[in-house]
């Protein structure tokens, strides 16, 4: 299973989204969605940033270096970081 496939799979269990999006594509559904969250559901967002291990600290301190940016924006980088960080993490030890 490629990368993006990987991906899309891992993101699906926090968001509906369809499977043949580009990582560009999943990237806007993923600000679009944090955006709505931010807006109408805090503890949900909060909810899937922890079961997904993004760390607080880290991502605190990239909402202040970069507050030109959208903060959904930010969020949904932060988010797609980590499960990236998952799939390779995975990829080494199943070797």
């Amino acid at each position: 299973m490629d990368e993006l496939k990987s991906l899309i799979t891992i993101v699906s269990r926090d968001f509906e989204i369809d499977d043949l999006l580009s990582e560009s594509l999943l990237r806007e559904r993923l600000i679009e969605a944090f955006a709505y969250l931010l807006d109408n559901d805090i503890s949900k967002m909060m909810n899937i940033l922890y079961r997904t291990d993004v760390d607080e600290d880290k991502l605190k301190k990239l909402l202040i270096s970069n507050s030109e940016l959208p903060s959904a924006e930010v969020i949904a980088e932060a988010y797609l970081s980590r499960q990236k960080e998952k799939i390779e993490t995975r990829k080494k030890y199943s070797r």
